[in-house]
């Protein structure tokens, strides 16, 4: 007769590798859920605790080997670059006060009138040079230079 307090062990590890799971969104641990339903079964065919562990650890590295690249290529984001990005470090023209609590301010940079806010929080005069620090969706982040 197989030991029962196996099964709460197992059962243990699997939620706690299925909870670690659910509270990362890499696929950090679902391989050791795998591994530790795989010891459960084990277990329930009558394997001595030895084999079980040697069962979780050899279906876990399997799973981890198979699917980690498939799944890795399948999370990764690509960054697109996009013309507004040659705009960083790049010199522009206030063409409207820019007062981020109003919210209000343009830049005129690479020829083209952006929306602007300052990175600082510090009102810009119109006609003041300042320098693009970084994009935030559509609007320019600038220093006065």
């Amino acid at each position: 007769m197989p030991d029962v307090n196996m099964y709460i062990v197992w059962a243990a590890l699997i939620i706690a590798f299925g909870v670690l799971e659910g509270i990362t969104v890499q696929l950090v641990s679902i391989w050791f859920v795998i591994g530790s339903v795989a010891g459960l079964v084990a277990h329930m065919l009558g394997a001595n605790v030895t084999v079980q562990v040697i069962v979780f650890i050899a279906v876990s590295a399997l799973s981890l080997v198979v699917t980690r690249p498939l799944v890795k290529k399948k999370l990764e984001t690509k960054v697109v670059k996009t013309n507004a990005d040659r705009c960083i470090g790049k010199e522009g023209v206030v063409t409207e006060d820019i007062d981020n609590l109003a919210p209000s301010g343009q830049v005129k940079a690479d020829g083209k009138i952006w929306t602007a806010r300052s990175m600082t929080g510090e009102k810009i005069p119109a006609g003041a040079v300042v320098t693009v620090e970084k994009i935030d969706g559509v609007k320019l982040i600038v220093n006065i230079k």
